[in-house]
């Protein structure tokens, strides 16, 4: 019932991140350009990363990089990315490279790309493989919080040379966050359906960037004193969430199953479809699931639907 794939990418993600989050952050200042090369960054992994001419040819293995990529009009630029990135239209030329796992670094090279671009997935042993193969990598991860997308966007302007258009973009997105953000005190209660069925009830802990998403629309998360994405059914019926999220793919599903047919946002019809896209993954996406976790607070406080 459920796909456990998305599962563990949301795990291992939260994982890598709270691992590296303290040394191997990307930051703005560790970036320069020198006239000896094109590009020269310190990357996520504390590596030194320098381009001699401007990438044309990228491979993304990041669902994360290819929306700042898309939010940014570079897609142009990619030849491959994962099972895992975007459906949209204008990818419909990439050629698709697997999952985030087990990668087959082989088939990375054939692509005969500039530079391949990772996140939070992919660990330093499968960069220093890669390398040995001779691909240029370069990893900007995420990071845990929404705030880590404008670093990214940063750093992906100058590097594609767009710089302009990406700092368009990041106070595009500040000034959003800005007018979402609610600053009376939350009381109502969201939350998000991770994982559920037979093999296990699944939410957002404290900590995660899904725990974020639904604090700054204005709510409380069911799962932000939770340290792992586990959640009892004991502990998610006494505390009857006022709304619930869940994927689109699974809505019908969910609303229709015992027994979260007796929590009472299923019975009064609190139950809200999302797209993964939006809340899953770290991306600037995560501005329109708070914008819609915001939105339907709004109607059950004016107590419409």
């Amino acid at each position: 019932m459920r796909t456990i794939s998305f599962l563990l990418l949301l795990f291992w993600g939260i994982i890598a991140s709270s691992c590296h989050q303290a040394h191997n952050s990307v930051n703005q200042n560790d970036v320069s350009e020198k006239a000896s090369y094109y590009f020269e960054i310190s990357d996520s992994y504390n590596r030194p990363v320098k381009l001699d001419r401007e990438p044309q040819a990228i491979i993304s293995i990041s669902p994360s990089i290819t929306e700042m990529l898309l939010l940014l009009h570079q897609e142009q630029r990619l030849i491959g990315i994962t099972d895992f990135c975007p459906k949209e239209q204008q990818l419909a030329h990439v050629k698709r490279i697997g999952g985030l796992y087990n990668l087959n670094i082989e088939s990375l090279l054939v692509l005969n790309p500039d530079l391949v671009l990772i996140g939070s997935i992919v660990s330093k042993n499968d960069v220093d493989n890669m390398e040995k193969v001779g691909l240029k990598v370069m990893a900007i991860k995420e990071e845990r919080h929404i705030n880590g997308l404008f670093n990214a966007l940063s750093i992906l302007g100058r590097l594609l040379n767009c710089d302009s258009l990406a700092q368009h973009e990041i106070a595009v997105m500040r000034s959003r966050l800005e007018q979402l953000t609610n600053t009376q005190t939350a009381t109502k209660k969201v939350y998000y359906v991770a994982g559920f069925g037979s093999s296990g009830d699944y939410t957002a802990p404290k900590e995660s960037h899904i725990d974020e998403i639904i604090t700054l629309a204005g709510a409380i998360n069911v799962g932000h004193n939770l340290t792992n994405w586990n959640i009892s059914r004991e502990y998610l019926f006494a505390q009857q969430p006022d709304l619930i999220f869940i994927r689109k793919e699974d809505y019908e599903a969910f609303i229709h199953t015992d027994p979260y047919t007796k929590l009472n946002a299923v019975q009064q019809q609190r139950v809200y479809p999302i797209e993964s896209s939006w809340i899953d993954i770290v991306s600037p996406k995560n501005l329109d699931a708070i914008e819609l976790i915001h939105s339907k607070l709004r109607i059950k406080d004016q107590g419409k639907e």
